[in-house]
């Protein structure tokens, strides 16, 4: 079975700068909301940005290879963490129970409005949690002091709702141990000083749920210098900072959240999808084009001397095959398919597939956990030993390098359609080319 022979493999989208990415906030956000799937042309429902997410498709497109291709291939992989950490954050905010969530109101859309508006300049506090701090030992300005003045903000530095909690309802829930970050105190005291940086005169209410993982948050996405830092225009930034500020309620993330999430669905998932239809890696790919060349001069060259010869008119359709086999390949070489792999529906191992074993897979799943979501180290792959291990490979030996049946079916119909298309093509460029070739009259030259 196979698609729509006018079916054509999704368009490469380029990246956009922050500053067009701000000026779009309205468009993306009511596409967004407007419930669409995003499906960009070429990209069968199948294999949709949500699918993959819900894990709801087979390697090689599943979440996890969609990372590694935003790891390895588009250097972002920073926004698919941040978005399933918000996702996930999201859920667990939602199962909280409703005196908790109270401590942390909604940030509505039109309190963001107006700090956009401000260009961040308003550092007031959030006016529903001062009332409810009101008459409490929160607001008796026992806590510390603001510009000589009491500040009613102050609190513990630990929270019985945060997400250090050891008991935790999530699965995803973090734990106190210095393995999902240096130290709290040490996030604390970065995203303090991103608060300072933004000009906030008064730090976060420290108790209200997730606040310690929120600081966390700051620390690895936001900050400047942060190990993940999200791509964010100043204004974005400014406005999450003061949003946080006032509220740990999921909604304080809804502009960045919008921003990361329409990035991922219009631009890294087409482009993952196009990605992973080469079926070959990339000395294989030139390679078939290598051989599409020499069939489509094969049967060229035969074709000319039968024409030079004494030969029958015949004889001149015998080069078709020459020419077909040579056009189909390049086409399908074109789409970074080779015809013989695609023959077995496998394909090429990733140079970081090559050399994993069951300890790296483990190592792999574990990446995909809260922890590692919100933990300081970086992206960066440099340092991975497949790296040296795969440039020491010859060119040969990369050609016919390990293969592996690709599972997805989705995949393998838009491959099939693909390679129906290059041998179509190449028939009927094929016959144009031995019509021609029929017609001129003998050579008789031997």
């Amino acid at each position: 079975m196979v698609y729509s022979l006018t079916y054509r493999r999704p368009s490469h989208v380029a990246s956009s700068s922050s500053s067009s990415i701000d000026g779009d906030e309205k468009q993306r956000r009511s596409s967004l909301e407007s419930g669409s799937s995003g499906l960009s042309a070429g990209i069968p429902e199948a294999l949709s940005f949500d699918k993959i997410i819900s894990g709801g498709v087979c390697p090689p497109c599943t979440v996890r290879d969609f990372m590694n291709y935003l790891k390895y291939i588009e250097y972002s992989a920073e926004n698919l963490q941040f978005f399933l950490w918000y996702r996930d954050y999201v859920a667990r905010f939602e199962n909280l129970p409703a005196s908790e969530q109270a401590l942390s109101p909604e940030w509505t859309q039109a309190q963001a409005e107006a700090e956009a508006a401000r260009g961040g300049r308003g550092k007031q506090a959030n006016p529903q949690v001062s009332e409810m701090l009101n008459g409490t030992d929160f607001a008796d300005g026992q806590g510390g002091k603001i510009d000589g003045q009491a500040d009613p903000f102050h609190t513990p530095a630990r929270s019985s709702t945060s997400v250090d909690k050891p008991n935790a309802p999530s699965e995803y829930a973090s734990s106190a141990g210095d393995h999902t970050f240096a130290s709290s105190q040490g996030a604390k005291s970065v995203a303090s000083q991103a608060f300072g940086d933004a000009g906030m005169k008064w730090q976060p209410f420290t108790m209200q749920p997730y606040r310690d993982e929120i600081s966390r948050i700051i620390t690895v996405y936001i900050a400047d210098g942060a190990h993940r830092q999200l791509n964010l225009s100043s204004r974005e930034k400014q406005a999450l900072l003061h949003a946080l500020q006032n509220t740990t309620h999921p909604s304080a993330f809804r502009g960045i959240a919008n921003t990361v999430e329409f990035s991922l669905r219009k631009q890294a998932h087409p482009n993952f999808i196009r990605w992973t239809i080469c079926n070959g890696n990339r000395p294989r790919v030139i390679f078939a084009r290598g051989l599409g060349i020499f069939g489509i001069a094969a049967g060229f060259v035969a074709d000319l001397l039968i024409t030079l010869s004494h030969a029958g008119r015949a004889w001149r359709v015998l080069p078709i095959i020459g020419w077909m086999v040579g056009f189909a390949t390049l086409f399908a070489a074109m789409k970074g398919m080779c015809v013989v792999l695609h023959g077995m529906h496998h394909r090429h191992l990733r140079p970081w597939e090559l050399f994993s074993d069951d300890a790296d897979e483990m190592i792999s799943e574990k990446a995909m956990s809260h922890d590692s979501l919100i933990s300081s180290s970086t992206n960066s792959f440099e340092d991975e030993p497949w790296i040296p291990k795969y440039k020491k490979r010859n060119v040969i030996r990369k050609i016919f390098d390990r293969e592996i049946w690709i599972e997805e079916p989705a995949l393998r119909q838009i491959q099939d359609t693909i390679f129906l298309q290059s041998i179509l093509g190449s028939f009927v460029i094929s016959a144009v080319i031995v019509g021609i070739f029929c017609a001129v009259p003998h050579g008789n030259l031997f």
